[in-house]
């Protein structure tokens, strides 16, 4: 199936002044489509925003203005409908002690009314890895098995839309790569996940396509090839034969010296060609035991359009 998974157009968000706060505004008229069967990054520095959209995709906050679209349903026309086609994973670990993982999946899949008939409690505790756990007390898991059951009480009810909100953050490397393993399946079978991180080399691995936002403002939405492509800066790493006295002087190079002895000159394509970086380094004197060249990462990306904004 075509189209937008999400889409969301002219949406804002304000909280009323306090007596001793002024009035905030933690969107401001975001247009945003997110096209089905997609990975979706959700990126952005702390404070932009992110959370809030998320809330409001969720049911759990209400916008101030704007259209929200889910999966087809408008969320103010099909409350019922828009909700239960999106499943959320949220950042914090809110689950309730005392209930064991599958009498958490029970009651969650209870209140999106999946009969009993068509819940799949055990399936997805072991696709989680909880099936061992499955009887205990939500309070004697770690927080790694916590997480776990977060995700698997977003997907009781199937829903065509997964949001992970920081999903790995201080998770161990096997929770992680369980987590991204269980994506990548669940992409495949169709479902398309929307996903925000701190971790922006996970971002450029996982996500087809990437939205950033910067106080409450989308600043880029494009394709994460199209995105690492706005930049043209590009590094040229050498491995000096011997030490390095003066560093290379020339326009449009920037040169510094790394703690391992790395050389690396920093330059723009579109206006200084790698042979001009080369005699650069000739002039200076210095001897090449070997070089290599590195390209912008979502990283520079990313800063570059929230540094200044």
């Amino acid at each position: 199936m075509t189209g937008d998974a999400i889409r969301i157009d002219g949406l804002t968000k304000t909280y009323g002044a306090g007596r001793k706060t002024p009035e905030k505004r933690a969107l401001d008229g975001i247009d945003l489509s997110v096209p089905r069967g997609s990975v979706f990054g959700l990126l952005g520095p702390n404070g932009a925003g992110k959370s809030t959209l998320i809330n409001i995709l969720a049911g759990l906050v209400v916008k101030t203005s704007g259209k929200v679209t889910i999966w087809g349903f408008d969320q103010d026309a099909n409350p019922r409908q828009s909700r239960a086609a999106i499943g959320v994973m949220p950042q914090e670990l809110n689950l309730d002690p005392f209930f064991t993982p599958r009498g958490a999946l029970e009651v969650q899949a209870g209140l999106y009314g999946v009969p009993k008939a068509q819940r799949r409690s055990d399936e997805i505790l072991a696709m989680v890895g909880l099936s061992d756990k499955a009887e205990a007390y939500a309070r004697t898991l770690s927080g790694g098995m916590r997480r776990r059951l977060l995700l698997g009480k977003a997907l009781v009810h199937a829903p065509h839309v997964l949001v992970l909100d920081e999903p790995t953050a201080g998770v161990d490397i096997e929770l992680r790569q369980m987590l991204w393993t269980n994506v990548r399946k669940l992409n495949q079978q169709g479902m398309t996940i929307i996903l925000t991180t701190h971790y922006l080399e996970e971002a450029q691995e996982m996500c087809d396509e990437i939205a950033i936002i910067n106080h409450g403002r989308l600043v880029a939405q494009d394709s994460t090839a199209n995105l690492l492509g706005r930049l043209d800066a590009r590094a040229m790493v050498i491995a000096p034969d011997g030490p390095v006295g003066a560093l290379p002087r020339a326009e449009g190079i920037e040169a510094t010296l790394r703690e391992d002895g790395a050389l690396v000159l920093r330059y723009r394509s579109g206006t200084t060609r790698a042979e001009e970086v080369l005699e650069a380094v000739r002039a200076a004197g210095i001897a090449i035991r070997d070089v290599k060249t590195e390209e912008a990462d979502l990283e520079d990306v990313f800063l570059s359009l929230t540094a200044s904004r």
